[in-house]
């Protein structure tokens, strides 16, 4: 069996459920040691028992930036090396504007936005330094469709949007490539409360898709030759009409 990820050391953020899980086994089963990151302790270390020897867990709560500032080191204590940083917690806020909880859009932005701009710092002179590497963010389709019953949460893909490709053209130089992948409606915790049939009947009808489908997309983006780089892979469930 081909082991595309071969020797190498994956760190996924918000790694125990969803998109983030999805990712960090199929890197996994394509031969990286994965470094899954969460601040829920026991789901983190459920995932990667669940994974298997190639998941390590860091419990680290990027809300803290202190916490975001210092991923580095713990990958490194735990793994050795980093080669693949994933991007990949976020959280989401939907509805009007006007009906908007302002608190609730402070926590959502500095996850989606202040969090990721952090993490992705603690690990980029690492990854220059050494030459190579990977940086794939999970964003959104908000982030380049207004999406008008989220407007914050788009605003907040939108940001990330623009922070992953004007420093993917600073680090482009230094052998290290930057993407996102901008996913349609996920199955993810966020719909954990949603009924099973009412689940099974949207993944049916096209409205919603797994993420083992992102995390596909994923492994194209990081199995491409050195010096090819998928800028952005926007991947949908076929009834959204966006």
């Amino acid at each position: 069996m081909s082991e595309p990820l071969a020797g190498k050391v994956a760190a996924v953020t918000g790694a125990a459920s969803g998109i983030g899980l999805a990712c960090a086994r199929a890197m996994a089963g394509a031969g990286a040691r994965v470094v899954l990151i969460d601040r829920a302790e026991d789901r983190l270390r459920a995932a990667c028992d669940g994974i298997g020897d190639r998941a390590l867990p860091l419990v680290a709560d990027l809300l803290d930036s202190r916490q975001a500032d210092a991923l580095l080191p713990g990958i490194l204590g735990l793994a050795g090396r980093l080669d693949i940083f994933h991007a990949n917690a976020g959280s989401y806020v939907g509805g009007p504007a006007a009906e908007g909880d302002p608190d609730a859009w402070d926590r959502m932005l500095q996850l989606n936005v202040n969090a990721c701009f952090r993490s992705i710092r603690s690990v980029l002179p690492h990854l220059i330094a050494q030459g190579a590497g990977d940086v794939i963010v999970t964003s959104s389709v908000a982030g380049v469709v207004p999406v008008v019953w989220e407007p914050v949460y788009t605003a907040s893909k939108h940001a990330v949007q623009a922070f992953v490709h004007t420093v993917r053209r600073q680090v482009a130089p230094a052998g290290v490539r930057v993407g996102a992948v901008l996913p349609g409606p996920v199955v993810t915790a966020l719909l954990d409360d949603w009924p099973r049939a009412k689940m099974e009947e949207a993944l049916a009808q096209g409205s919603l898709m797994p993420p083992e489908e992102v995390a596909e997309a994923v492994l194209f983006m990081l199995t491409r030759r050195p010096g090819v780089v998928v800028r952005d892979l926007v991947i949908l469930p076929s009834a959204v009409d966006l």
